[in-house]
């Protein structure tokens, strides 16, 4: 097939890889302009960016599809179909209709749950034991098109923002090669809107953890924020983020340090507590609890979050 491609992200930049592996003509690749990036904050292009550079596809960064430049440039691609994959931008009716076959999208749950933006994290802080792929033929809602394909995949209890992401990134690449390859047999079904949960944009505040709820909670949300924006509570005025820990059954008033010793660290919370792994005080690289703790000892009593 003749494809435009839509995609900024390495969850996009795999599905960008494999449809070029299985053959397809990939007419235009779509992502989005450089942004800033590092300590440097020096223009970086995306991981798509860098995947159809290296591949030498055609390429284009516009800053809205809602120019008649843009698309004007998309009809001239004269695709079959357009696909889209964590690509960041609104697409128009005008750019949904021009492609022969629509806009088809890889979405990174088994809608209709976690429609919108953060549906990996949103998966992982409810305790779901399960999420996947969904192809859908995209429309002008919010991930509310028909579903073409559903992929299942396990979420393991070890399993953080960025593992699960990886995992379902390789499943999104099999899934829309797949579904390309069956195109003409695969039937759309709607999605039933009651079932509809909505994941939300994350936001640094909210990864402030709240140790008056249980451990188990905190311990999800742990590995939710990892890689972005990390999970932290306060330590003496300043942030202090958590990048690893496990729920473990002791009890004490939340925020209080129960154990700090050696390569443990325990914190009580509304219910258990939470063993601490991983940390990165401010202005410092992440470090096991034992080099933290070596060079800022704590007593049992020690509060956190205040």
């Amino acid at each position: 097939m003749r494809i435009v491609f839509a995609g900024t992200p390495a969850f996009a930049a795999a599905s960008l890889d494999a449809l070029a592996d299985a053959g397809h003509d990939i007419v235009l690749v779509l992502t989005q302009p450089d942004r800033p990036a590092g300590r440097g904050m020096k223009l970086t292009p995306s991981a798509v960016k860098q995947a159809a550079l290296a591949r030498g596809l055609p390429l284009d960064q516009p800053a809205s599809l809602k120019t008649p430049e843009a698309q004007a440039g998309l009809r001239d691609a004269n695709a079959d179909v357009m696909v889209v994959a964590a690509y960041g931008l609104i697409l128009p009716q005008a750019v949904l209709d021009l492609p022969r076959f629509g806009c088809l999208n890889i979405h990174a749950s088994l809608l209709p749950r976690w429609r919108g933006a953060a549906p990996i994290q949103r998966a992982i802080l409810a305790g779901d034991t399960e999420t996947g792929i969904t192809i859908m033929q995209m429309d002008a809602g919010l991930d509310t098109g028909a579903m073409l394909t559903q992929t299942p995949v396990p979420i393991l209890e070890t399993d953080t923002a960025v593992s699960l992401h990886d995992t379902l990134a390789a499943a999104g690449a099999r899934a829309i090669v797949a579904a390309l390859a069956d195109y003409s047999t695969l039937v759309p079904r709607a999605q039933d809107d009651r079932l509809a949960t909505y994941a939300a944009k994350l936001s640094k505040e909210e990864a402030q953890l709240d140790w008056r709820q249980p451990a188990e909670i905190l311990a999800r949300a742990v590995r939710a924020y990892n890689p972005a924006p990390g999970a932290w509570t306060l330590l003496d005025g300043a942030p202090l983020k958590i990048w690893a820990a496990q729920a473990c059954a002791e009890s004490g008033q939340p925020g209080e340090v129960l154990h700090a010793e050696a390569d443990r660290l325990v914190v009580a919370c509304g219910g258990g507590a939470l063993s601490l792994q991983t940390l990165q005080p401010a202005g410092s690289k992440r470090m096991a609890v034992a080099a933290f703790l070596a060079g800022h000892p704590l007593q049992p009593g020690t509060r956190l979050g205040r």
